[in-house]
């Protein structure tokens, strides 16, 4: 779990919705907040995806 909570890219995607967030909550309600959205959720696969992958790495290291 350390992994996830202190690798740069989550922490990076968390603060980036966080920002979504706030923008879903003062900003007007049009078809970029449903971009800005799905942006979010494709960077936070991402980040995980690559938090996945690296520790596959080093497992494979370790073997």
């Amino acid at each position: 779990m350390r992994k996830f909570i202190f690798n740069g890219a989550i922490v990076s995607a968390i603060f980036g919705g966080l920002g979504v967030l706030q923008t879903t909550r003062k900003g007007p309600r049009d078809w970029r907040l449903i971009l800005m959205w799905v942006s979010w959720g494709a960077s936070l696969a991402i980040a995980i995806g690559t938090v996945i992958e690296q520790a596959n790495d080093a497992n494979e290291i370790e073997e």
